[in-house]
């Protein structure tokens, strides 16, 4: 059974970033009718109030049109940039020389000396070593160093703007993945009651388990997504299986990926990190210029539709807009043309997808989720999978396998209903506390009511014993609607 083309119904998740251009009660209704799946909040533009502020906006929107949407408070990280300019711009020209200085409080005055923030700059340089700003559309080669100056040469030049990032090629610049600011916005998206919290510039597992400590000490328990971003991970796949591992979920964040590592190996590298995560049980978003015209044109163009479809067949769970839909002309248009590019995706199978024979099967949780999903492909007259979950997880894993069927995620708890509106084919349905106690009849009487079945179709169902702990599915039955 293929997938039939539906404009309502994308089952990749989509990710749209709130700003200037989104954040009102009607751009956020709007967005959502749209497809918007999850709404992001950047902690590297905003206040801490107005996140708060707008998280709650985003839950009572959602619950005017009774849907979930989870909300993702996405961390700045030690994001190095370059210091402040004159009239807010310099003019680097090919074969000048400019040196960086990092003096606290630098100002510039013309462009053959400008300011950076990031003190190590000189102990992580050498000569020959050549430096990327503004996400590569400059580039210095690094002459020599002395002292706390930088001497360089430009290699790429351009109109360099104030507060512009700076990477090194290959990459190689580390500074600790959470600041000061990151350990302060923590205890701020606790407040927004955020259901997922991304941890920007990852260098390892320890970072996230410090992320995850520093959260539980703001009484905070989100699903951590590690930023893929730095070479150091491209570089060596043990240790990034070792950060996945450490993550519920990774993003594929290829703006700083790809200036550390190259255009070219970016498209190898993302379809490894999607298939590495699925491999590993973690939800994946593919972020970063996915439509990146539409910030000023209605429509994509057909490159960034092909770029979308191919993210939804290396099997992405989510494909995320940044600027699209938080300073863009066109937030809702880019939701919509971003959902219609799923919908004709997904008529195809995985290119690059999770096959059953490689699962290690390690708890009944995971062997329930293969064996309902090996009987959903192969049975003839089954319609989808109804998962009766406390925390969602089986659902989780049931989405990490390629599969044709909608599976309907019951809860009757709504931090896992929001959790799951990010996993790819998952649609949360909320139900009273009983309907998880083994009455199935009743979840499928509503799917009916919702005219989601029909008499004679097979639905498969999973569930816990009565008083099993959260995550403990380990019964599978197969249903025909009377």
């Amino acid at each position: 059974m293929k997938k039939q083309p539906n404009q309502n119904q994308h089952e990749t998740k989509i990710v749209a970033t709130l700003g200037p251009s989104s954040n009102s009660e009607e751009k956020i209704g709007q967005l959502i009718e749209a497809g918007a799946n999850v709404f992001r909040l950047n902690f590297s533009h905003g206040d801490a109030q107005g996140h708060i502020d707008t998280a709650a906006l985003i839950r009572k929107v959602a619950a005017q049109q009774n849907q979930y949407v989870a909300i993702l408070a996405d961390l700045q990280g030690p994001k190095i940039r370059i210091g402040k300019l004159p009239d807010g711009k310099v003019t680097l020209e090919n074969g000048a020389s400019v040196a960086i200085d990092i003096t606290p409080d630098f100002v510039a005055k013309d462009a053959s000396v400008i300011g950076c923030d990031f003190k190590s700059l000189p102990q992580q340089v050498k000569g020959g070593d050549v430096l990327l700003l503004d996400d590569g559309y400059i580039q210095l080669t690094v002459e020599s160093v002395k002292g706390s100056i930088t001497h360089c040469s430009v290699l790429v030049g351009g109109v360099l703007k104030s507060n512009k990032g700076i990477n090194k090629l290959g990459g190689g610049l580390s500074a600790p993945s959470l600041t000061q600011k990151d350990l302060n916005d923590i205890k701020h998206a606790a407040k927004t009651g955020a259901d997922f919290l991304a941890v920007s510039f990852v260098s390892s597992a320890q970072d996230m388990n410090e992320a995850r400590e520093y959260a539980k000490q703001a009484g905070f328990n989100p699903g951590l997504i590690a930023k893929i971003e730095r070479a150091e991970l491209a570089n060596d796949l043990a240790l990034l299986d070792d950060v996945i591992n450490a993550s519920d979920g990774v993003m594929v964040a290829r703006g700083d990926l790809a200036v550390e590592i190259g255009d070219a190996a970016l498209v190898g590298m993302q379809k490894h990190i999607i298939h590495r995560a699925r491999l590993l049980g973690r939800f994946v978003i593919t972020a970063t210029q996915m439509m990146e015209s539409m910030i000023t044109q209605p429509s994509p163009t057909r490159a960034e539709v092909m770029d979308v479809a191919n993210a939804v067949l290396d099997g992405s769970d989510a494909v995320m807009l940044s600027a699209e839909s938080a300073a863009g002309d066109f937030p809702v248009e880019a939701v919509k043309a971003m959902a219609n590019i799923c919908n004709g995706a997904e008529t195809q199978r995985f290119i690059d997808r999770r096959a059953l024979q490689d699962m290690e099967i390690t708890s009944s949780e995971e062997a329930i989720a293969s064996y309902a999903i090996q009987t959903a492909n192969s049975l003839p007259g089954v319609k989808c999978i109804v998962a009766l979950t406390e925390t969602g997880n089986t659902t989780l894993l049931m989405s990490r396998f390629n599969t044709d069927f909608p599976i309907y995620a019951f809860s009757a708890h709504q931090s896992s209903l929001q959790r799951v509106a990010i996993y790819r084919w998952v649609h949360p349905i909320s139900c009273d506390k009983n309907h998880l106690k083994n009455n199935s009849q009743e979840a499928i009487a509503l799917l009916k009511d919702k005219g989601l079945v029909v008499s004679g179709d097979r639905i498969i169902i999973t569930h816990g014993d009565v008083g099993s702990p959260s995550g403990g599915t380990n019964n599978l039955r197969i249903a025909v609607v009377e």
